[in-house]
């Protein structure tokens, strides 16, 4: 399977390029995308081509935005792809799907969360592709902090 092409939007007055823009749509709300199985119904990200356990062909769908922080660790060394230092990780258990999924925690604030928090997904310029252009990531924010 062939990366897709990169998809650039307008996001706070810049012109950036999503780094994966088949891993979430930047809207409001944004959401993660994933895969469901036509035939056996399973959920899955990143979507995969076709389904590990039925070789059926996968669908895209949208797996959410809101989620409850299962385990996170804060990364201390030096940061891949200009993100800031420190910046956070962490796994999210997703509501709409039950999927736990790895993802960016929110880069302003790396040292806030505790498991069980909940969280929303968000997404902003953070970092840059790897040609050094500004792009646009997804993370989780805390669900209870101003919009």
């Amino acid at each position: 399977m062939s990366a897709p092409a990169q998809m650039r939007e307008p996001i706070a007055g810049h012109d950036v390029a999503h780094i994966a823009a088949h891993l979430f749509r930047a809207g409001e709300p944004p959401v993660l995308l994933g895969g469901r199985c036509r035939d056996c119904a399973r959920t899955f990200f990143p979507q995969p081509r076709f389904c590990p356990d039925c070789l059926e062909e996968t669908t895209r769908c949208e797996l959410g935005s809101h989620g409850s922080l299962y385990s996170y660790a804060v990364v201390r060394t030096r940061a891949p792809f200009g993100l800031p230092q420190p910046y956070a990780v962490g796994y999210v258990d997703l509501d709409e799907c039950g999927l736990r999924v790895f993802a960016l925690l929110d880069p302003q604030r790396p040292e806030r969360f505790t498991i069980g928090q909940r969280l929303r997904l968000s997404c902003g310029v953070v970092g840059e592709d790897g040609q050094g252009n500004p792009c646009v990531r997804p993370y989780f924010v805390a669900e209870d902090l101003d919009r």
